[in-house]
């Protein structure tokens, strides 16, 4: 019986990956292709995968191509909403691929029509964790990560007891500007942030990489996934970027897990296709293995490290606020708006404001209160960028 599968944002990077996978696998069945308005692309991957039913969140787009693709013998739905007209029943796979808070309203909109849940999407996880774990309870769903630290993680401890863990450790590459001292910082371009040494992702997760924003992501993104606390999760610069994850256990035992820069690695093995390393592979493996070697990250050359130590130990509105702040500084540094510097100085100076503060003890509800926090955000910064910018 053959295995099916949905890919939220298929036309990105990750979902892309999960369709080369998978392509030609007689065993998986694609059941559905989601895209904010990725129009075209999403038409020809349903066409070359013989899917039946696509999802578009734009409006436009939709009343615009409905009929293209009626043509195709392929039905256009307008909105996530639409799931519950498409499943009658629960796939064996959903791959949750969209970029950003965006999916975080998908994830839960499509836990009940899922055995499996593959998430790469962290902000959802940052942000509404308790949301989704709530509906991954309820309707019986596994979550299995895909960001390949987190994917590490589960591997490495799923056949342990919890409460044998000792520390887990995240690795860092340390990104395009680990060996440059901090003065030079100030006049970097994004063409020069955007050359990460061993991974090829898109601009905002790039820029994140750069100066250890990601790491703080994963960090989160570990504690709440795993139920961890503070002191039971470290980061580690490993230029190489081939160890993932290194868990300590009690007994003295320490386990890691290492694979290529590529995210089809943690794809396959999560959807079960685990196909033969071929020798010439094998033998750089080999070779990555005698230069494995680790850094501690000095928070006077990353500061955004420290914002490690203001994350609230129960969940708040902290998550959405540091996101959407990162989101949108990114955002205006790759426009040239402000300096790469600009980024974590304005982002630390606005996180500890007592504008903010005093949402970090209050719990969002449900997904429209983490929306209203976005747009509070969102209209302070545009509001007072100027004055943090001096």
């Amino acid at each position: 019986m053959k295995k099916e599968i949905i890919v939220l944002g298929s036309t990105g990077s990750v979902g892309s990956s999960v369709l080369n996978v998978i392509n030609k696998n007689k065993n998986f069945k694609i059941k559905l292709l989601t895209t904010k308005k990725n129009v075209n692309k999403i038409l020809n991957q349903a066409i070359c995968h013989n899917v039946k039913d696509v999802i578009i969140e734009d409006k436009i787009k939709f009343l615009r191509y409905k009929s293209v693709f009626l043509k195709k013998k392929i039905k256009l739905h307008l909105g996530i909403i639409n799931i519950k007209k498409i499943l009658k029943n629960k796939v064996t796979y959903c791959v949750n691929s969209i970029s950003g808070l965006d999916g975080l309203e998908p994830t839960l909109n499509t836990i009940p029509f899922t055995k499996n849940l593959l998430m790469a999407n962290k902000e959802s996880i940052i942000c509404g964790w308790h949301l989704i774990k709530r509906n991954l309870e309820k309707h019986k769903t596994r979550l299995i990560p895909l960001d390949s630290e987190h994917f590490s993680i589960f591997e490495l401890i799923k056949n342990d007891e919890k409460y044998l863990i000792e520390k887990i450790i995240l690795t860092a590459s340390g990104g395009p500007f680990l060996n440059i001292s901090k003065k030079k910082l100030s006049n970097i371009k994004p063409k020069d942030a955007l050359k990460h040494p061993n991974w090829k992702m898109g601009k905002k997760i790039t820029i994140d990489s750069s100066n250890m924003m990601n790491k703080i992501f994963e960090y989160i993104e570990a504690k709440k996934i795993f139920n961890l606390k503070n002191d039971q999760i470290s980061i580690l610069i490993h230029p190489k970027s081939f160890v993932h994850a290194i868990v300590f256990f009690k007994g003295n035992l320490i386990k890691f897990l290492a694979h290529e820069t590529s995210m089809t690695i943690p794809i396959a093995n999560a959807l079960g296709i685990k196909n033969k390393i071929d020798t010439k592979l094998m033998n750089q493996n080999y070779k990555n293995l005698n230069k494995i070697n680790f850094l501690k990250p000095k928070i006077k050359h990353f500061p955004l490290l420290s914002i490690i130590n203001l994350i609230p130990n129960r969940t708040s509105f902290f998550e959405t606020i540091l996101i959407t702040l990162n989101d949108l500084l990114v955002e205006k540094f790759l426009k040239n708006k402000i300096k790469y510097i600009s980024i974590e100085k304005i982002l630390l100076k606005l996180l500890k404001k007592p504008y903010f503060i005093r949402f970090y003890k209050l719990k969002p509800r449900n997904i429209y209160d983490i929306k209203k926090m976005v747009i509070i955000t969102e209209l302070y910064l545009e509001k007072n960028l100027n004055i943090y910018e001096k």
